[in-house]
């Protein structure tokens, strides 16, 4: 359980720092999104079966294939690229920190000025984000997805 804790303080202090750092920057090298993590349906992705593990965002049936739902309470983005695959993302725009809007045509969509992100990896699809969305831990267990 501490172990358990201790990833998800981590997590939160990375996040944080892109997040900070993505408030000023001057786009970069545009950065690595292949690292995102996935868990497929079944799968539990760190977490133990049973365990009250995070909050639960949504059933499995709940996000589209091929598309995704953001969570704007918790400020994350849940896509299906494929058919039991579920991969999570931050949902502040690394461009002005506004919060995406939509998942729609294979991206996710931020409404202030335009940018658009990779349902698959978050990679940035149309700027003027600089870097695409860093990535979230969720787990899949029994339909559920939840924050890991």
């Amino acid at each position: 359980m501490n172990a358990r804790r201790r990833t998800v303080l981590a997590a939160g202090a990375v996040g944080a720092a892109a997040l900070a750092t993505g408030c000023g920057s001057d786009g970069g090298d545009g950065g690595d999104a292949s690292a995102a993590p996935t868990a497929s349906a079944g799968a539990t992705d760190n977490a133990s079966p049973g365990a009250s593990g995070g909050v639960e965002l949504a059933r499995t049936e709940d996000i589209p294939v091929g598309g995704g739902t953001v969570f704007k309470e918790r400020k994350v983005v849940v896509t299906q690229p494929e058919e039991g695959e579920f991969r999570a993302f931050s949902a502040v725009c690394t461009h002005a920190s506004c919060l995406v809007s939509t998942v729609s045509d294979g991206t996710i969509n931020c409404p202030c000025h335009g940018s658009k992100y990779s349902i698959t990896d978050a990679a940035v699809e149309a700027g003027p984000a600089p870097r695409p969305l860093p990535a979230e831990r969720i787990s899949v267990s029994g339909g559920a997805i939840r924050l890991a």
